[in-house]
């Protein structure tokens, strides 16, 4: 049996969890915010794919929609720190993403058929923005066609994303004796 990890929607107003929003508008605050002063803020395009729940989204229950970076895998692998560029560096570095062993990456399939997707994508769950609802709303009726990541691979996704965020740090580790 076939699971195609892809959709192409094509004048599809509907947002769910895995819709991918290219150069999706992102607000970056500033370093130090003052109440008395006006601020300017930065604006900043990504591709980005959403994050919060489907039944918030259909259901209005939310204002702000979360969404994550993603990016080719060829280029998360040319942003690796020098010492971790050779060819075998980065076959580790490929096999710990396809296992899910670096916690704040998402490796997702390509998909030689859609363009955004000749590459393998790789989502960054370490930097996640908020975008208003219905500012997304206006960027996704814009869009003329777009692509949804299908389910099992949506819950996939979302599951990673939760082992992210509910990680807890031990202030210290525990120490095995005697074996």
């Amino acid at each position: 049996m076939s699971y195609p990890w892809y959709q192409i929607l094509e004048n599809e107003n509907e947002i769910q969890q895995g819709d991918f929003i290219p150069n999706c508008p992102i607000v970056i605050p500033p370093t130090i915010i003052s109440i008395d002063e006006i601020t300017d803020i930065e604006i900043k395009e990504i591709d980005s794919i959403i994050l919060s729940q489907s039944c918030d989204l259909v259901n209005d229950k939310i204002e702000i929609v979360l969404v994550c970076p993603f990016y080719s895998l060829e280029t998360f692998l040319n942003n690796l720190p020098e010492d971790q560029r050779s060819n075998r560096a980065k076959r580790k570095a490929i096999d710990n993403l396809r296992k899910g062993h670096l916690a704040g990456y998402h490796l997702l399939n390509n998909d030689p058929e859609i363009d955004l997707l000749n590459d393998y994508q790789v989502v960054d769950f370490r930097n996640v923005y908020g975008i208003q609802f219905n500012t997304l709303t206006q960027i996704v009726n814009g869009l003329s066609n777009r692509i949804r990541l299908l389910p099992p691979y949506r819950e996939h996704l979302s599951q990673a994303f939760a082992r992210y965020f509910m990680r807890v740090g031990l202030p210290q580790d525990i120490v095995v004796e005697g074996y």
